[in-house]
C-alpha cells in the first residue's frame, strides 16, 4: 500500500466513523460498523489506528480540527481577558453544535488521560491565561485559573447537552463565563497596590521565562513560592 493509498483509506475510515458518531453516539462507532461503512476490512483499521481507543482518539481529533481552525482564526487582541471571553464562547458553541464529538473528548474519564484533541485545547487555554498573567491581571496561579476555567466550561457544556434543547437556559454560558472572569482576573490592567499581591506574584512568575539568573532548582522553588502567594 502506498502512502497516498494509506492516507486515502485513513481519511475514508475517519469520515465513516465521524458520521456514525454524529448519528448514533460513541456506541455506534464499533470496528465492524466503521469497517462496513468505510468499505475496508477490519485489519486495515487496526493497522492504521492500533485499536478502538486509537480510532476514537483519531475521530475526536478529526472532529476537533474545525474548532481548532476557528480558534486560530480568532487570533489575539491587545486585551487577553477579552480573548478569553471569545475563546470561551467558541468552546461552548463547539460543544453545543458537535455534542457527540464533545462527549467523546470530555464526557468520560480514560485510563490514558485526555484525548490528544483535549490536550491541545488545554494548551491553547493555558496560553491565553498566561497572557492574562503577564499583563498583571490574574488573581491566582496560571495553573489554578486554567483548571477553574476548563472545569467550569466543560461542566456547562456537558450539563446543557444532557438536557433537551428546548429546556436549556441560553444565558447560562454567559453567566458562567462572567463568573469565571470575575473570579480569576483583577478586572483592570495591572495591580496597583499591595492588596493586589496575588496578581503581582502571578505577573512575576509569568515574566520569569527565558534567560534568568537562577538554576533550574532555584526557578522551581521560586515558582512554588509565587504560586503559594498567588493562590492565597
Amino acid at each position: 500500500m502506498t502512502v497516498d493509498q494509506a492516507l486515502s483509506t485513513r481519511d475514508r475510515i475517519l469520515r465513516a466513523a465521524a458520521a456514525l458518531l454524529q448519528d448514533g453516539g460513541r456506541d455506534a462507532v464499533s470496528t465492524r460498523a466503521v469497517s462496513a461503512a468505510a468499505g475496508v476490512q477490519a485489519p486495515a483499521l487496526y493497522r492504521l489506528f492500533g485499536d478502538k481507543d486509537g480510532l476514537l482518539d483519531a475521530v475526536a481529533s478529526y472532529g476537533f480540527e474545525e474548532y481548532l481552525g476557528r480558534k486560530q482564526e480568532l487570533g489575539e487582541t491587545g486585551d487577553p481577558v477579552d480573548d478569553l471571553r471569545r475563546g470561551w464562547d467558541l468552546h461552548i458553541q463547539f460543544g453545543l453544535t458537535r455534542p457527540a464529538f464533545y462527549a467523546l473528548m470530555y464526557g468520560e474519564a480514560r485510563p490514558g488521560g485526555p484525548s490528544p484533541a483535549a490536550r491541545e485545547a488545554a494548551a491553547m487555554l493555558h496560553g491565553i491565561i498566561s497572557r492574562i498573567a503577564a499583563a498583571g491581571r490574574l488573581k491566582m496561579s496560571v495553573e489554578r485559573a486554567a483548571e477553574l476555567t476548563h472545569s467550569t466550561g466543560v461542566g456547562v457544556v456537558l450539563s446543557l447537552i444532557a438536557q433537551p434543547e428546548a429546556e436549556r437556559d441560553p444565558e447560562i454560558p454567559t453567566v458562567a463565563r462572567e463568573m469565571v472572569v470575575r473570579t480569576i482576573t483583577t478586572g483592570e490592567a495591572g495591580p496597583k497596590s499591595t492588596v493586589d499581591l496575588p496578581a503581582r506574584a502571578v505577573a512575576l512568575r509569568a515574566a520569569l521565562t527565558g534567560d534568568v539568573p537562577f538554576s533550574p532548582a532555584e526557578q522551581a522553588l521560586l515558582g512554588e513560592w509565587l504560586n503559594r502567594l498567588a493562590d492565597g
